[in-house]
């Protein structure tokens, strides 16, 4: 059936210092994928998320959250700009173009070119092809957490020749973007996973559209609930989680890690990486790989 009815564009208008605090504040109130972009004259950075129908609470429960929320940001000590918060009725129609105009391709070194459909540029030569087009849940691999995996993951696919090594776990895998990129990039077996329904929904869709199905498995899971022992075994594992479930999962994660792979941890605020760090070292890893973006950080470890 066709979707009727309106969508509700949720936006923040705040600086680049607080783009990716806001941009998780959006997506934490929400629990829906988030873009943004950035005025080039005013330097202006608007955060936006987009909803359908169903949505009772806008503006007024929802509008108390965020305002709360940016209180909390503007705590930590970033500049969150005007922090004008906006709820905007637009026509289906209106929304699709607005994303024409906003999501532009992404390159991942020369192993990868991410793009909307409707972009004909051509990959260089030995660039596996993404196509993805944004929709009401997404993940586009421009945030800093998912751009680090996926050069994880781009790295690596040249630097290992055993098969075993090649495996490929995502825990949390949202659009399906990384399993996708595994899958293209030559890993295999490659396995995914989301407690979100609707996220595995889309993460299939996307993989149906990239002629990837047959080299992946996405299904509906949750870390907290896997057993404590697994003999299936990753060469690559990707946990995109926020630090309380690394920390209290950490020996579900590594019993499905190889003893001789790598773990990629990202979705961590600055803040917190220490105790991920020193959690992950306490048994047995050494972090190999970092990137900090603002006020988020990522790493990748592997056993000593």
């Amino acid at each position: 059936m066709k979707a009727r009815g309106p969508i509700w564009k949720v936006s923040i208008s705040t600086s680049t210092e607080a783009e990716e605090a806001v941009t998780e504040l959006l997506y934490g109130v929400f629990e829906v994928p988030v873009s943004s972009y950035t005025e080039v004259e005013t330097g202006v950075v608007s955060v936006a998320t987009y909803l359908g129908g169903g949505t009772p609470a806008l503006p007024g429960k929802d509008a108390s959250a965020l305002k709360i929320g940016l209180k909390q940001i503007q705590g930590f000590g970033l500049n969150i700009g005007s922090g004008k918060i906006s709820f905007q009725k637009v026509r289906r129609e209106d929304w699709a173009e607005s994303w024409k105009r906003h999501f532009k391709p992404i390159e991942i070194g020369a192993a990868l070119l991410i793009k909307p459909s409707w972009v004909k540029r051509r990959p260089k030569k030995g660039q596996a092809v993404i196509v993805l087009d944004p929709g009401l849940s997404f993940g586009t691999g421009q945030h800093a957490t998912t751009s680090f995996c996926l050069h994880q993951l781009a790295s690596r696919s040249t630097r290992n020749t055993q098969r075993a090594t090649r495996s490929f776990l995502d825990i949390g895998s949202g659009s399906g973007i990384l399993a996708i990129a595994a899958a293209k990039l030559g890993y295999a077996p490659v396995d995914a996973f989301d407690f979100d329904p609707e996220a595995v929904r889309i993460a299939r869709d996307n993989a149906r559209k990239n002629r990837v199905t047959h080299k992946v498995h996405i299904a509906r899971g949750d870390v907290t609930k896997l057993p404590l022992r697994s003999q299936k075994k990753y060469g690559l594992i990707c946990a995109n989680l926020i630090s309380t479930l690394l920390l209290g999962e950490r020996a579900r994660i590594l019993a499905r890690l190889r003893p001789d792979g790598v773990l990629v941890v990202a979705g961590i605020l600055n803040s917190e990486f220490g105790l991920v760090q020193r959690a992950y070292e306490g048994a047995g890893l050494r972090l190999i790989a970092s990137r900090t973006a603002k006020e988020w950080r990522s790493g990748a470890f592997r056993y000593r």
